[in-house]
């Protein structure tokens, strides 16, 4: 069976962008690509007032949050977390099924189509079932996934951040660690799942278990994620107890090279963006979160200049309060050129440009996962594809296209396809009931909150 897929504007992410582009996928994989009247299919779906780009990608999230969105609304990550802990000790496999549900419905509805999740909240008793209902929501929904096995070992009792009802025993983590892997890893090209090995932070794990953990995942031949040099108050702490810098420490504990990619990276020294770089560890850079948290700005053209590969996250709901790829797309390009101008930077509105901006949200994703197969529409990648309106009262009448999307971000995509697979249409979820979701979560979010 072939399926035929058309718009008004094909941006494959590659620097070709083709009117009245269409592309044609077999058996979930695109096999050509062009413009003008296309060939015949079995299927078709055509979106003439669309531009039609690469799904995008989600380099970094904690679905769980979106039962606990609008908590602390003006503190620090530290005032944050101290804050949310409790609350997450709560958790349960009920609650992070309904939470993902919201925010991977979400995601597909803004046109994401591969994202990660990166999920360490395993409370004592309450573990049974968290990481599979992850797992078989997204499968549920039609999202290609890479839930990451996060985990906390280092409690208040032992200097660590969070309280000790929310970390578990190493070797347990590194046993269900191991298990996930058995169970739901697919190192195929193609992968509907992989699943990746993430120690939170340095403020919460031990430095054996990074090392314990980059040992095994390399054994095991899957990616490593954490989060690093997100806030000074990381810094200070990596500086107070181990006498390093977080990413010096990162370096001593073995994780750093093309198989590692962490989360946020804004306080980064020039050196150690050449590090970065010439060790092509990934970066996935979170705009909105750091923002509403006021932790800093990624410098994120100083990382592309470089050479790194940098990708885009929504971060936990809980710090951002929405999962929309194209809004984040958006800051990106913004927060890069408000930057530049702070420093003085007479190219300050050079600093990102839309399709750079695009790159982020696709192909840096892409990188930043360890996906060759994905973040361009060209033969022989998987066919994801996000098409989203131009015609609407946002976009109508602008004359380049590309640039109109990323300067006034889409809510919603029209249509979205996965895996050769359309779960969106007009706008709307094909794969559940959006009613319904959202009607879960408000239930679950108030329970939580009493």
């Amino acid at each position: 069976m072939s399926l035929l897929l058309r718009a008004g504007l094909l941006a494959t992410g590659t620097g070709q962008e083709l009117e009245n582009g269409w592309l044609v996928v077999r058996d979930s994989w695109i096999v050509e690509v062009g413009s003008g009247p296309p060939p015949p299919a079995d299927s078709v779906i055509d979106e003439p007032n669309c531009v039609a780009m690469p799904g995008l990608v989600n380099a970094h999230d904690h679905m769980y949050q979106w039962a606990t969105r609008g908590y602390v609304p003006d503190g620090t990550l530290f005032d944050w977390l101290r804050a949310l802990y409790p609350v997450w000790a709560r958790l349960d496999a009920e609650t992070v099924r309904v939470a993902a549900r919201a925010a991977m419905a979400r995601l597909l509805l803004c046109g994401c189509t591969l994202s990660s999740d990166h999920h360490y909240v395993f409370p004592a008793g309450r573990r049974a079932g968290i990481f599979e209902a992850l797992v078989d929501t997204a499968r549920e929904l039609g999202l290609r996934f890479h839930p990451c096995r996060g985990s906390m070992s280092l409690g208040q009792s032992q200097g660590g951040l969070p309280p000790d009802s929310v970390v578990e025993d190493e070797a347990e983590i590194l046993g269900h660690t191991e298990d996930v892997i058995d169970r739901y890893h697919d190192p195929e090209p193609g992968s509907m799942c992989r699943v990746a090995v993430a120690p939170c932070s340095p403020f919460s794990v031990t430095p054996a278990l990074m090392r314990d953990s980059a040992t095994m995942a390399r054994r095991r031949g899957v990616r490593l994620h954490t989060h690093l040099a997100e806030t000074l108050d990381e810094e200070r702490f990596c500086i107070e107890r181990f006498g390093r810098r977080p990413l010096e420490l990162m370096e001593d504990f073995g994780w750093t090279g093309d198989d590692v990619w962490y989360a946020h990276g804004i306080h980064l020294s020039n050196a150690e963006i050449d590090r970065v770089a010439e060790a092509k560890t990934g970066i996935a850079h979170c705009p909105s979160s750091n923002m509403r948290l006021g932790a800093g700005a990624c410098r994120v053209e100083d990382l592309v200049r470089a050479g790194a590969r940098v990708g885009l996250g929504v971060d936990g709901s809980a710090s951002n309060e929405d999962s929309n790829l194209a809004a984040e797309a958006h800051q990106a390009l913004y927060l890069a050129r408000m930057r530049a101008a702070m420093l003085g930077r007479d190219d300050a509105p050079r600093a990102l440009d839309a399709r750079g901006a695009w790159r982020l949200a696709t192909l840096g994703g892409a990188q930043c996962l360890g996906r060759d197969d994905c973040g361009t529409l060209e033969p022989g990648k998987c066919a994801d594809v996000a098409f989203f309106r131009v015609d609407d009262l946002a976009h109508s009448g602008v004359a380049d296209l590309v640039a109109a999307l990323a300067l006034a971000p889409p809510a919603r995509a029209q249509t979205v396809v996965v895996n050769g697979r359309a779960v969106v249409r007009e706008a709307r979820l094909l794969t559940a009931d959006e009613d319904e979701i959202a009607r879960e979560i408000a239930t679950t979010s108030a329970r939580l909150r009493g």
